[in-house]
């Protein structure tokens, strides 16, 4: 494991957050335009989308998450929902993406959030290796209709 720190995404790293969601997208099959991370990225700065950067040693940005709150209507209360979770290839294993979901736990703890939830593709086995150790699988199906 390297050296990691978590620091907010400001104005002054949307280079480094362009190549990471960028790499984030192609990992998932998902073409992306300039307009795309543009919305994005404001969605970011206008604060309706939180984004935290994993920096490594030097410096250089690693990995990111993307995060929110929702309300949980049935349990009157409120929690996060963890978006994007996103690793450079050449930095997994380094312990930044079980730094930057402590991040966002520890985020949600402060604000009073009862639970952080979040949904992965199912063949994506490296990363639920992580998941099974720092959260409870539930047994709830997600479902999308496409509008």
């Amino acid at each position: 494991m390297i050296d990691i720190t978590i620091v907010t995404a400001g104005d002054g790293d949307r280079s480094a957050w362009n190549a990471l969601h960028a790499g984030f997208a192609a990992y998932y099959g998902v073409p992306q335009s300039d307009e795309m991370r543009d919305r994005v990225w404001g969605w970011i700065r206008e604060g309706r989308l939180e984004c935290r950067l994993a920096l490594d040693g030097t410096g250089r940005p690693i990995g990111l998450t993307h995060f929110r709150e929702y309300i949980r209507p049935l349990f009157a209360a409120r929690g996060g929902f963890l978006d994007d979770l996103f690793v450079a290839p050449e930095a997994r294993g380094s312990g930044a993406a079980a730094q930057l979901i402590r991040a966002v736990a520890d985020i949600g703890r402060e604000r009073g959030w009862t639970s952080i939830r979040w949904i992965t593709r199912d063949d994506n086995y490296r990363a639920r290796t992580l998941y099974d150790r720092v959260a409870s699988r539930t047994d709830w199906i997600t479902y999308d209709i496409t509008l």
